[in-house]
């Protein structure tokens, strides 16, 4: 496991308010007390970011039992969320930041390359942010394979 030096470690979480999945407001402080997993994903119902979710859903107990909520945040609106927590079963909240104020809060809209193509996107990121709301863990350009179990040896 590779452990990176980050700006947000041992600091206070950014809190914040954004629009669920189920499309009630959800704000990050509720969790206050709890162990936050957040992590930040490029886009609904592709390849990755559905291997992510279906990860984080098939360990959602060994989470659960480390007192860990996970919550997943990409710029898709309220109804994409939906039909990909529908499609997949998800069973943790989806967040959406369309105007992507959190994910440049969080320093996760980056620019990119694919194909010698350079453009700005969600840079996969997870967050581990203890019970005080202090951030304990960043994991940067997240590889999907693995990551799921390098979250919970960290918890």
């Amino acid at each position: 496991m590779v452990i990176l030096v980050d700006s947000f470690l041992n600091k206070q979480a950014f809190d914040f308010s954004l629009i669920a999945d189920d499309g009630n407001p959800f704000t990050l402080s509720s969790l206050k007390g709890k162990k936050i997993i957040l992590y930040f994903y490029p886009k609904d119902d592709t390849s990755g970011c559905t291997a992510q979710a279906c990860n984080f859903r098939d360990h959602i107990s060994e989470f659960n039992a480390k007192n860990a909520a996970i919550i997943g945040v990409s710029k898709d609106d309220t109804k994409r969320h939906q039909n990909f927590k529908n499609k997949y079963q998800l069973n943790f909240p989806l967040l959406t930041d369309t105007d992507g104020k959190i994910c440049e809060l969080y320093e996760v809209w980056r620019e990119k390359s694919m194909y010698g193509r350079k453009y700005f996107g969600i840079e996969r990121s997870t967050f581990y942010i203890d019970e005080s709301f202090t951030v304990r863990q960043v994991w940067r350009k997240v590889k999907v394979p693995g990551h799921f179990e390098e979250i919970l040896n960290v918890l």
